[in-house]
């Protein structure tokens, strides 16, 4: 099944059978005191800096989060949406907890958006999904209900069946415009965490053929060596079924991981992706090396 998002200028398509997505997920203040201050001033130019290194790094699509405490979290939404599509023609992922918020976000965007997220509660899918329809988006959504995350796999597929049941019957909302994120957790809380969400991937796969994503840093939050844990995580979940994940595109580590597995998948034809990707590296390497010999020359 094939999930197709766009900007203004460009289409991108989702689906087992396409290169792997990678949603660039570093404009977000969570976590950042500095970031977070900066935005209750008004001031918007990190994420500028944060959209030049997500695509610099490889990102497909871009997650963009004005969450911010004590602010006007749907005035920054769509003024950050306005402004990462005037730097890039990249599909934009708009993500908030808040409605107003996201009904802000998707005003400003112009093509077809992905939603983050909505969960399993009744109120919630009632609140969001409108909007996911009323906008022609579409939505991840997540099999927890009530702030419970089910271990169970079999539980998450259950949670799933609702979602896509109100979503595809109450709310018309085509079933290939929903992309279910299983829940990764964290293996430093319980060794068997990414099993788990390997397996309710499969089931997900198995029952509805439909895309999945996950944050790809979840599993190994709290562990040492986290771009390895990562990197082996991602391309065990994409043999699962796993066709997007949200994750920091600044991490060669990972995105080399994704596009070997592309390859190794046969979804890059004649490893052109992995080619290509390699002589850009290849590239920039020989330039930082002569910028750094220029730079060592004597002065006269």
């Amino acid at each position: 099944m094939h999930t197709v998002v766009r900007s203004a200028t460009k289409e991108l398509v989702i689906g087992p059978d396409q290169p792997f997505c990678i949603i660039g997920e570093r404009i977000n203040p969570t976590g950042r005191p500095k970031f977070q201050e900066e935005l209750r001033a008004g001031n918007l130019a990190r994420v500028e800096e944060d959209v030049r290194a997500q695509v610099a790094g490889g990102a497909m699509m871009l997650d963009v989060n004005m969450g911010v405490p004590l602010a006007d979290e749907a005035e920054l939404l769509a003024r950050a949406v306005k402004l990462v599509q005037s730097m890039t023609d990249l599909p934009l992922c708009i993500d908030s907890s808040v409605v107003e918020a996201l009904d802000a976000g998707l005003a400003a965007y112009e093509g077809k958006a992905l939603v983050n997220s909505v969960t399993g509660e009744q109120d919630r899918l009632d609140a969001i999904l409108p909007l996911v329809k009323r906008y022609g988006a579409a939505v991840i959504a997540l099999p927890n209900e009530e702030d419970e995350i089910p271990e169970d796999p079999r539980k998450r597929l259950e949670i799933t069946k609702k979602i896509v049941g109100v979503a595809t019957e109450k709310y018309g909302i085509p079933i290939e415009d929903i992309i279910i994120d299983p829940l990764a957790m964290p293996v430093g809380a319980n060794h068997e965490y990414g099993k788990l969400t390997m397996e309710a991937i499969s089931l997900i796969r198995d029952e509805f053929d439909l895309n999945t994503t996950l944050g790809a840093g979840n599993v190994s939050f709290g562990m040492p060596g986290r771009h390895t844990l990562g990197s082996t995580f991602l391309t065990m979940a994409m043999h699962a079924g796993l066709t997007t994940a949200i994750m920091d595109a600044r991490t060669p580590q990972m995105v080399d991981a994704i596009k070997a597995a592309d390859l190794m998948m046969g979804n890059d034809p004649w490893g052109a992706n992995w080619i290509s990707a390699f002589r850009a590296k290849q590239k920039a390497q020989a330039e930082a090396e002569a910028a750094a010999a220029a730079a060592a020359q004597p002065t006269t």
